[in-house]
């Protein structure tokens, strides 16, 4: 009997220790952004991550530094939420927002395009705007729904 419980302990500190090396190596969790913490990913400091948002989703687009980077011909996008900017294929300072209001149809259905089938593709998602979790009150917003993404953990992320 005393062996039994032995062979059971030693299979059980087994998968945690297994469960535990897995969290370990595990990506970074994502996290919440303010506007003005995510204006310091902007590509203007060397060695500094690239971020850009886009309906909420901050992505970590530093692998597109030649893009996003400084200097770079989509460097105006990044340090902010650009969903309006994408949407309208614009870099015009005033579509520099994540403001979607009056946007046409086709606006939208192109701004879902490039989200899922750019963003969510090419990029990790690295956080949220502060926006898109929380109403302006403070207050969680319900309808928040974490994106789909390989190895998003909820339990760890938040």
């Amino acid at each position: 009997m005393f062996y039994a419980h032995i062979v059971v302990l030693y299979i059980l500190l087994s998968i945690c220790s297994t469960n535990e090396s897995k969290i370990k190596h595990a990506s970074k969790p994502v996290r919440l952004f303010t506007e003005e913490e995510l204006q310091r990913y902007d590509g203007s400091e060397e060695g500094q991550p690239i971020y850009m948002a886009i309906k909420g989703v901050v992505f970590d687009v530093t692998a597109g530094k030649e893009f996003y980077g400084k200097g770079a011909p989509y460097n105006a996008l990044v340090g902010k939420d650009s969903t309006r900017a994408v949407a309208k294929m614009s870099l015009d300072p005033a579509d520099l927002t994540y403001d979607t209001t009056d946007l046409t149809e086709s606006q939208l259905q192109s701004l879902e395009e490039i989200f899922k089938g750019t963003y969510k593709v090419k990029y990790p998602i690295v956080g949220y705007t502060s926006r898109r979790v929380l109403n302006e009150d403070g207050s969680p917003n319900i309808d928040f729904k974490p994106e789909d993404q390989p190895s998003f953990n909820i339990k760890d992320e938040f």
